[in-house]
């Protein structure tokens, strides 16, 4: 008999299709995750006034916190303002989702907004000057680039000596996409810095609150990940992870 796969919760965006709201997950995170990791996988709807958190977590063995187009609302991390498009409903569950995962002892990824909505769950704050500061790196690519083209802009990170990205991936040194106008400001108490761009920004981290394993990055690792194997190691990793083995 075949041994039943975990199944990894996939947060889902609110988005407009036409005339109509929907649940929305890009085809890559999933199918990313369910090859690499070899897992199973449900979408998880971001729509807090209808579903707790608590309802979802203790059905699944994992989380994947995508990235997506719109931002935390500013008030989440103790900010005035901020630029949109805002997702409150994603907000709410993703924030939830972290803290009921962490509690439950079961492994939560997060990927770009994901990276940035733990970082938040935890305490942290963030920062929205990272395609415009001159002190940076310019971590997007430039106004009308195109899809494509936007994957295309590369920067290299350096992976912290030890750190679970760094055996994971097994290099010191990576090369990697950068799609992303916000970044982190004060990194949550408890997180481990697990990977900096050249500027001193952080680009990954991971942590073990409860036991759990927590890893995030600002990059997009499933973005052709079939063809590269930093990428697929990553989701090996979420797979490890959610077998209890990383």
């Amino acid at each position: 008999m075949t041994t039943p796969r975990p199944v990894l919760g996939v947060i889902a965006c609110n988005r407009q299709v036409g005339t109509e709201p929907a649940q929305a997950v890009m085809e890559r995170y999933i199918r990313a995750a369910m090859v690499h990791a070899d897992v199973a996988a449900l979408i998880v709807p971001s729509l807090p006034d209808l579903m707790r958190t608590a309802e979802v977590a203790s059905r699944l063995d994992g989380i994947l916190l995508t990235g997506s187009p719109s931002n935390l609302e500013p008030g989440r991390y103790g900010a005035d303002e901020g630029e949109g498009p805002f997702d409150p409903g994603r907000d709410a569950v993703a924030l939830g989702l972290v803290r009921q995962m962490i509690d439950l002892g079961r492994p939560v990824f997060g990927i770009c907004r994901g990276f940035q909505e733990i970082n938040v769950a935890l305490g942290g704050t963030l920062r929205r000057d990272t395609s415009a500061n001159p002190d940076l790196l310019a971590h997007h690519a430039p106004e009308g680039a195109g899809f494509d083209a936007m994957f295309d802009h590369l920067h290299p990170v350096h992976l912290s000596h030890g750190g679970m990205l760094a055996q994971a991936l097994g290099k010191a040194d990576l090369t990697v996409n950068s799609v992303h106008f916000q970044g982190i400001g004060t990194l949550a108490a408890g997180l481990k810095i697990e990977a900096t761009a050249p500027d001193g920004l952080i680009e990954g981290y991971s942590a073990r609150p409860n036991g759990t394993p927590v890893v995030a990055v600002q990059w997009h690792p499933e973005w052709d990940a079939d063809h590269n194997a930093d990428s697929a190691a990553f989701f090996r990793l979420l797979g490890r992870a959610m077998r209890g083995e990383a």
